[in-house]
């Protein structure tokens, strides 16, 4: 299991960016792939996740408005789009997935989810 994530940067306040995270194939299928973000000196956070099987997002609500997540099962791949960027974004963001079914309440924890990127950084200035 492989996810590795890309379209980290640095842009200005205001600005767009677009992460990219390819799968290798899980021998079941991922049921939630997720974004989750960590910056220094501070707790890793869940931004946004979806559920492969149907589309069903959850948000963050710092990010709500500003950033869609959407997958497509046939490339393997979740992206992250994230717009009108501020300062406060700044961070290491990670894709990530889980083969379990969770409870809406579940789905934006990090340690619900099993499968890791090594994470790009995102820089907003």
């Amino acid at each position: 299991v492989q996810l590795v994530e890309s379209g980290g940067g640095s842009v200005q306040a205001g600005g767009s960016l677009r992460l990219s995270c390819s799968y290798s194939t899980f021998t079941y299928s991922s049921r939630y792939m997720g974004w989750f973000r960590q910056a220094p000196g501070k707790e890793r956070e869940g931004v946004a996740t979806i559920y492969t099987g149907g589309g069903a997002t959850d948000y963050a609500d710092s990010v709500k408005g500003r950033f869609t997540i959407d997958r497509d099962n046939s490339k393997q791949t979740v992206t992250l789009q994230m717009n009108n960027l501020k300062p406060e974004d700044t961070a290491m963001y990670y894709c990530a997935g889980t083969r379990f079914l969770l409870l809406s309440a579940n789905r934006l924890r990090p340690s619900q989810y099993t499968y890791w990127g090594p994470g790009t950084q995102v820089t907003v200035s």
